[in-house]
């Protein structure tokens, strides 16, 4: 993998790529290991492998763990189908998605769909490799957290 990022280290400063363009190779190119953290030898900043999973789980809390009737959830979203959504809603006609944000709203649900794009996709699930939501209680314990 050395040699690829040199390589595009090169095309950068001979102005044959942008910034944007060698950020993205450079993203491409990292290797995913499979586990949450890697660290490179000389101390620099670890590196978090993309997400894959989004996951909400909710379990019963220590006062209701005996409970088998207890409400268990366990979701697992792949960021793909995320991704997948946010570029179809990108190409929605403005009128569309207008009526489906107002169906979201009857339904509860305050999304905006005609504001989503693709632009600042890679960022968003950059992001989404550092959400940890953890929510305990005697009833209950709740996690969202990336996969």
């Amino acid at each position: 993998m050395a040699a690829n990022r040199k390589k595009i280290l090169e095309m950068l400063v001979e102005e044959r790529i942008s910034v944007e363009e060698a950020y993205r190779l450079l993203g491409a190119a990292e290797p995913e290991t499979g586990t949450d953290d890697t660290t490179a030898g000389d101390g620099a900043r670890t590196a978090r492998a993309k997400p894959k999973y989004l996951r909400v789980t909710a379990q019963p809390g220590p006062a209701h763990e005996q409970d088998e009737d207890a409400e268990r959830v366990n979701v697992r979203v792949p960021v793909a189908l995320i991704r997948s959504g946010i570029k179809f809603a990108s190409v929605l006609p403005s009128g569309v998605g207008h009526k489906v944000g107002e169906a979201l709203r009857n339904k509860g649900i305050g999304l905006d769909i005609s504001n989503l794009n693709p632009d600042g996709l890679d960022e968003l699930i950059g992001a989404l490799s550092d959400l940890e939501v953890d929510v305990a209680s005697k009833q209950e314990v709740v996690r969202v957290f990336t996969e």
